[in-house]
């Protein structure tokens, strides 16, 4: 297939990501494509400077040119150019997650970050430039900026996420939604996919990225971990002493929200049970302030309470079964929790540890926004009710709602359904299986940036216009 594109441009946010981009984009270059960083901290931008890779500092070249950055009539009128009714809502990412309550600081931002994408459109597509843009997916600014620039020159823009199936990556065209991957069974079966899935279900090991394995370790490994804190010096130093930007320069109230995690961790060991003998419905919590929450089904955010709904309404013949996700524990406020288990006696909170499968395979029904447990509950032959925007959505299998009100009656339906064999899930995950790519976001082993080269090229080379 031939690219429809001459010119890839990719968004990196921090040194670890630009050190994979930089050893990516040598690849890329070496089969004739044309590559651009867009470098969002300063030290990345030196980095690929020094590798001999073009890079763009985004944040340095906003600030020299385009629009003002602190004029709200300029703001507004790039608002209206981009067809946005208001940025309330792509700001709340950046709000959840660094804590920022200052609307003109995130409106300078996006000011800039759109200034320096303008700019570096206009210099390629004055050379005559046939351009795509390459993100890994998020929430944050700089990549909503790059995205709705992009867009509104009908400029592709791909995103690229971890999928279901470990070692494998979906990339979504033009769009912040999930992937709509196993709508309908796949007229067969492949070797590979069934002996993923009975490999999957033998180990009972859920799925996690290479990239965020660093995040399932208990919350004070974290902070004593030498290298944490001596990257966090490191940052400190750039920051505050050299004055370097950086995307992700918000290192003190990382700090402080990973020591509240620890805290937050040390409490609730009081409050973990084991699994209940009577029936009990799952309800698996997810990262908090994961864009699969803010962007992609901001309604379910405040977990806590749709954690007591839940508790309000579930049927008398079961109680509800929580527990944290493993690689944010203690971020869920402790306070909050204890209040749930003083006022029900039908909540219980699991130890984080549990083993998911253990606890999917107990379950007579599982609720999820938008879990990947979700997914392996289907895998188990589990009944799921399913609230967001999640890739399993519109499998036949699971029961969908579009509003936490319908969430009671879709339960009793999900509970009263007669049970499906686990052998009827495997064609809808063929179909999952043939829309995801080989491959892993920030891992520097040569055999793996190879495939993932070679995956994002065949990934990207779509001739459908965008949007």
């Amino acid at each position: 297939m031939t690219a429809s594109f001459e010119t890839i441009l990719i968004t990196t946010l921090a040194e670890y990501q630009t050190r994979f981009w930089i050893t990516v984009a040598q690849r890329l270059r070496h089969t004739g494509c044309e590559v651009q960083l867009l470098a969002f901290d300063d030290r990345s931008s030196e980095m690929a400077e020094a590798q001999g890779v073009p890079v763009v500092n985004m944040y340095r070249t906003g600030l020299q040119g385009g629009a003002p950055v602190e004029d709200q009539s300029a703001f507004a009128a790039r608002i209206a150019d981009y067809g946005l009714d208001g940025t309330n809502f792509l700001f709340s990412h950046e709000r959840v997650t660094f804590g920022i309550h200052d609307t003109a600081a995130l409106r300078r931002r996006f000011m800039i970050y759109t200034n320096a994408m303008e700019a570096v459109l206009d210099r390629l597509t004055a050379g005559g430039k046939r351009v795509i843009a390459v993100q890994e997916l998020g929430g944050f600014l700089s990549v909503i900026a790059c995205f709705y620039a992009a867009k509104k020159r009908g400029i592709r823009n791909w995103f690229i996420e971890p999928s279901f199936f470990r070692g494998r990556l979906y990339y979504t065209p033009d769009s912040f939604s999930a992937p709509d991957t196993m709508p309908v069974p796949a007229d067969a079966v492949s070797a590979d996919v069934r002996a993923y899935l009975d490999d999957t279900l033998r180990q009972r090991a859920i799925v996690i990225p290479q990239k965020d394995r660093h995040h399932y370790s208990a919350a004070f490994t974290k902070i004593a971990n030498a290298r944490n804190a001596r990257r966090l010096v490191e940052k400190l130093w750039d920051q505050f002493a050299l004055g370097k930007h950086q995307e992700f320069g918000h290192n003190l109230r990382h700090a402080r929200a990973h020591a509240a995690m620890a805290y937050g961790a040390t409490r609730l060991r009081k409050l973990y049970s084991a699994m209940p003998d009577r029936p009990f419905v799952y309800y698996p919590l997810h990262v908090p302030a994961d864009m699969a929450l803010t962007l992609r089904s901001p309604e379910y955010l405040d977990q806590v309470a749709t954690i007591d709904f839940l508790l309000r309404t579930i049927p008398d013949t079961h109680v509800l079964v929580v527990k944290e996700h493993p690689a944010q524990i203690g971020a869920i406020p402790a306070g909050r929790l204890f209040e749930l288990a003083r006022q029900f006696d039908n909540f219980v909170l699991l130890p984080p540890q549990t083993n998911n499968y253990a606890v999917l395979s107990r379950a007579d029904a599982v609720v999820s926004v938008n879990s990947k447990s979700g997914a392996e509950a289907v895998l188990l032959g589990k009944p799921v009710v399913v609230m967001g925007d999640a890739f399993y959505r519109s499998c036949p299998l699971v029961f969908a709602v579009d509003r936490l009100a319908d969430v009671p009656q879709r339960l009793r339906d999900a509970l009263a359904a007669p049970p499906f064999d686990s052998a009827e899930t495997a064609p809808y995950f063929e179909t999952a299986w043939r829309q995801s790519y080989p491959g892993e976001l920030y891992v520097s082993d040569p055999s793996q940036l190879d495939t993932f080269a070679s995956s994002l090229l065949s990934a990207i080379a779509d001739p459908r216009p965008a949007d």
